[in-house]
């Protein structure tokens, strides 16, 4: 497909708003609209960027209505301009809208709360962008699956992985939503182990020895990780900082950037200009790395918030068949939502066609 690629977003949360502007900012697809079921602030933001909304059901079309808001059809309207339906609903809700989908043809994109039978496939850009190639569908993991397959897929291709095991530290809620629910002065061990992301993890490459652990704790800004890798031979620290620097989407970062907590990533990002101070990357502690023999020790922050937005842009171009090499994908999402170039040298991204800034632009 040498045409601009017409993506559909249906659902505008967490990540369907973050899907959406970065959509906008691709010079290779357009967003050709929004549906949802709220009446809120978050869709009188998105009617004020100009951006088209359709009404995600009947019933929201009634409730828009009745709240004086109005939209451009329903959902039914909005998949008829759309080559692409990024499918960004709440858990389960995405499942039940495949047949819709599929019914009509369209190529859709799935999010890590849906299992990986639904669509057949799970989707990581640095570890299997070309077989998804042309699909009719494909699922990005969860934001810490992710992370997972990015640093242990790093580790694979510089030929130092054997076996991984995992703790990982997970934040309790989203911060928009810290008000409904949350912990407080308490830990909540998952009942399972392995927790779900080392099975998940090998939906992407079913090769990876991986098995995870997690908990919840009582904050909201991201989540972190703790690996025990053993490696397939004893190595030096500097080679493994080597195959990490293979990745563009991890972030290497020193003791003497003063990074110390997940916060002041968060600052980071904010003083980069990273829109909604977005972590796209793994931000992983360069310093803090341990090698012992044949076994590596490290730690990383996960924004789930972010991590899998530029996956999701990579994942479109795949299933349009837009791109068939995931390097250029990469590249070209990267560049448009100023990933990499060096910690303090991240441009910004550029400005989404509409934008008060794009309209700017000399």
């Amino acid at each position: 497909m040498d045409r601009i690629v017409r993506v559909a977003v249906n659902g505008y949360g967490v990540i369907g708003k973050r899907v959406a502007d970065a959509v906008r900012a691709q010079d290779d697809m357009t967003l050709v609209g929004v549906a949802d079921i709220s009446t809120d602030w978050r869709t009188r933001v998105l009617q004020a960027k100009g951006v088209a909304f359709f009404a995600g059901t009947p019933e929201a079309g009634d409730a828009l209505q009745a709240a004086g808001q109005q939209s451009a059809g329903g959902l039914s309207d909005l998949l008829r301009e759309a080559d692409v339906i990024v499918d960004c609903t709440p858990k389960h809700v995405a499942a039940e809208n495949v047949p819709i989908y599929r019914e009509r043809g369209l190529k859709f994109i799935l999010q890590g709360g849906e299992k990986h039978e639904v669509t057949g496939h799970s989707f990581v850009a640095e570890a299997n962008f070309e077989t998804a190639v042309g699909r009719d569908a494909t699922r990005v993991v969860s934001c810490n699956t992710t992370a997972t397959v990015r640093t242990l897929i790093a580790l694979k291709r510089a030929g130092l992985l054997k076996r991984a095991r995992g703790t990982l530290l997970r934040r309790a809620t989203d911060p928009w939503e810290s008000h409904l629910g949350g912990i407080m002065n308490t830990l909540v061990p998952e009942p399972e182990i392995p927790s779900h992301q080392g099975p998940d993890a090998q939906t992407v490459d079913p090769d990876l020895d991986v098995v995870t652990m997690a908990v919840k704790v009582p904050e909201t800004v991201a989540h972190l990780h703790y690996w025990a890798v053993q490696m397939t031979r004893p190595t030096e620290k500097e080679a493994v900082l080597e195959a990490f620097r293979g990745s563009s989407r991890i972030l290497l970062m020193k003791d003497d950037h003063g990074l110390v907590a997940l916060n002041t990533v968060k600052e980071l990002m904010a003083d980069l200009g990273r829109s909604r101070n977005d972590l796209y990357e793994v931000a992983l502690w360069a310093d803090m790395l341990t090698v012992q023999g044949d076994e590596l020790f490290y730690a990383y922050m996960v924004d789930n918030q972010a991590i899998v937005i530029p996956e999701t842009i990579d994942a479109i171009r795949a299933l349009s068949g837009r791109e068939t090499s995931g390097p250029r994908s990469i590249e070209k999402t990267d560049t448009a939502l100023g990933i990499g170039g060096g910690l303090f040298a991240a441009p910004s991204p550029r400005p989404a066609e509409g934008s008060i800034e794009a309209n700017q632009r000399p």
